[in-house]
């Protein structure tokens, strides 16, 4: 999972560091139970203020990033780094499930 939080990336790749927010299917993969988790300084706000968005990868390897529309393509290459993708394709998500501050504007 990951957010844009005052123009820079945070994100929390699924490797167990934080298995009270995040987990590959169940009750815990969601934004709003690792946002209580990992609340970074300066980002005062709900998790669903920001702008987010999650890497998927299927059984064949292959990646999706699925993101709120607010979050420019710019930061896909920093994204795909950080979650060592070499290849991925990018769905901006239009659901109530990505919508934030910015969508009320």
């Amino acid at each position: 999972m990951f957010w844009l939080v005052n123009d820079e990336i945070l994100a929390f790749p699924f490797d167990g560091k934080y298995p009270e927010g995040t987990a590959k299917s169940g009750d815990t993969y969601n934004h709003r139970k690792l946002w209580e988790h990992i609340r970074p300084n300066g980002a005062e706000k709900a998790f669903d203020y920001y702008p987010r968005g999650r890497v998927e990868v299927d059984r064949k390897g292959r990646a999706v990033i699925y993101s709120s529309v607010h979050i420019s393509t710019e930061y896909f290459p920093e994204i795909a780094e950080i979650f060592e993708l070499d290849e991925y394709t990018v769905r901006y998500d239009h659901s109530e499930h990505y919508r934030c501050v910015y969508d009320g504007l």
